[in-house]
């Protein structure tokens, strides 16, 4: 209940200050990163109180979010050996890691867009990124379309229904975003079908 009204006053916070996009980058990179909660609890509110700058709030929200990608790639790919089961151990089992690790190593590109788009740390896929050397360039490619889905997504849902959006996304967000999820493994397995 303290963590709703803290949100709550958070973003009415954030709503008012002239550093909004600033803010809304920064909270996307520590989502990206450190924190993994969800920032739409932030995003839909703040997106309602300000239609004006409802798509540079998703294309900042993906900024942070690229940024913190390229920083928990940076971590996996030079530091894995030091901070890297210390991650593991903090955010996930050793076990699912491998899972990841020998995920990435196969299909890395489809991999990372599932994981960007589901709702599960998106930690997971910039770590094993790093740590396998997986293609910089493409895992950047998998992760601005895979934010900018959900983003712009957001975004697109409070354009079309107004004051209307947080409760259509409480609502039907966890059937939005198998559906979408669904279209991703489908694509990865035509994909593989077409190798």
């Amino acid at each position: 209940m303290a963590l709703g009204k803290n949100v709550k006053k958070k973003t009415k916070q954030l709503v008012d200050s002239k550093h909004m996009l600033k803010g809304i980058t920064f909270a996307s990179f520590l989502e990206s990163t450190i924190v993994p909660i969800p920032l739409e609890a932030v995003m839909v509110p703040l997106m309602q109180a300000r239609r004006e700058s409802l798509w540079q709030i998703a294309l900042m929200a993906t900024i942070g979010c690229v940024l913190g990608a390229i920083f928990g790639y940076a971590l996996g790919y030079y530091l894995f050996d030091l901070v890297g089961q210390w991650a593991i151990d903090t955010f996930f089992s050793q076990s699912q890691f491998d899972s990841v690790k020998t995920k990435m190593e196969n299909q890395g590109f489809w991999f990372v867009m599932t994981l960007g788009i589901a709702p599960i740390p998106f930690q997971v896929a910039m770590l094993a990124a790093g740590a396998t050397q997986y293609s910089l360039g493409l895992f950047l490619l998998a992760t601005v379309i895979a934010r900018s889905l959900r983003y712009f997504g957001l975004a697109a849902v409070v354009y079309y229904t107004g004051d209307k959006a947080e409760q259509l996304i409480k609502r039907y967000r966890m059937k939005a975003v198998i559906a979408i999820t669904l279209v991703v493994l489908l694509l990865w397995w035509l994909s593989n079908l077409i190798r």
